[in-house]
C-alpha cells in the first residue's frame, strides 16, 4: 500500500464526505478523516493491507462516518454509537451498497467505543477502533511519519471538547441515549459532577494535544 492523502472518490465516497460535513462540527469531521488516515497507516505498519479482509473503501466508511451519531442528524433516542450506525448504513444501503458489507460497516461504528470487543469482530471493526484511538493519542508512533501533513491538512480545532460537547448534549436528550456506563452516559455523568472529562483531560495531556 502507497499511503497519500487522497480520499476515495466516486459517488458513494462523496456523498460520505458531504454527510459528514454537513452534520457534523468541522473539529469532529476532521477528526473522522483524520481517523480514516491514522487506520490505514496502522494497516501498513501491521502488514495488514494487502489481507482479503481489508476493504480501504468500507474502511472510509466506517472512520469517516463513525460520529454522525454527535452530529445534527442525530436525535438523541439512542446511544450515539448506534445513531451513527444507523445513519450511515441508511447511507450506504441508499447507494446500493450490498447488505452484508452495509452490517460490516454498522458493527464497527457501534462497536467504535467499546474496547475488547471491537478488536474480536474482524479487521474493519479492529482498524475503525484503532484509527478513532490514534486520533485521541494512542501508539501515536505508528504515524509519527505522516501526523504532520495530516494535521496540517486537517487540523484538530478542539476536537475533545467539541466531540464530548456533542456527545454529552445528545446524551442529556433522553435515558436511552445515556445508559450507565456507556460512553454517553458516563461523560454526561462527568460533565454534570466536575465541569470536564476523563477524557477532554487525557487528550490534552496526549502528544496531540487538543
Amino acid at each position: 500500500m502507497t499511503f497519500t492523502l487522497d480520499l476515495p472518490t466516486g459517488p458513494l465516497a462523496d456523498a460520505v464526505l458531504r454527510t459528514v460535513r454537513s452534520s457534523e462540527t468541522a473539529s469532529i469531521a476532521n477528526h473522522s478523516v483524520r481517523s480514516f488516515y491514522f487506520s490505514q497507516l496502522l494497516a501498513e505498519h501491521e502488514g495488514v493491507a494487502d489481507d482479503a479482509a481489508y476493504d480501504r473503501d468500507l474502511l472510509y466508511a466506517a472512520t469517516v462516518m463513525h460520529d454522525l451519531g454527535a452530529g445534527d442528524r442525530a436525535h438523541g433516542e439512542a446511544r450515539f454509537e448506534v445513531e451513527g450506525a444507523d445513519l450511515a448504513a441508511a447511507l450506504l444501503t441508499e447507494y446500493g451498497v450490498d447488505a452484508r458489507d452495509v452490517d460490516r460497516v454498522w458493527e464497527a461504528i457501534a462497536l467504535h467505543t467499546s474496547p475488547g470487543i471491537a478488536e474480536r469482530r474482524g479487521l474493519l471493526a479492529y482498524l475503525t477502533r484503532a484509527g478513532i484511538g490514534i486520533d485521541f493519542g494512542r501508539d501515536a508512533d505508528v504515524v509519527a511519519d505522516w501526523q504532520k501533513e495530516i494535521h496540517g491538512a486537517y487540523p484538530r480545532l478542539a476536537m475533545a471538547r467539541s466531540l464530548t460537547d456533542a456527545i454529552v448534549e445528545r446524551a442529556g436528550r433522553s435515558d436511552a441515549a445515556a445508559p450507565r456506563y456507556s460512553l454517553g452516559g458516563e461523560l454526561l455523568r462527568e460533565r454534570r459532577a466536575d465541569g470536564v472529562t476523563a477524557l477532554e483531560l487525557a487528550v490534552a495531556s496526549s502528544p496531540w494535544g487538543e
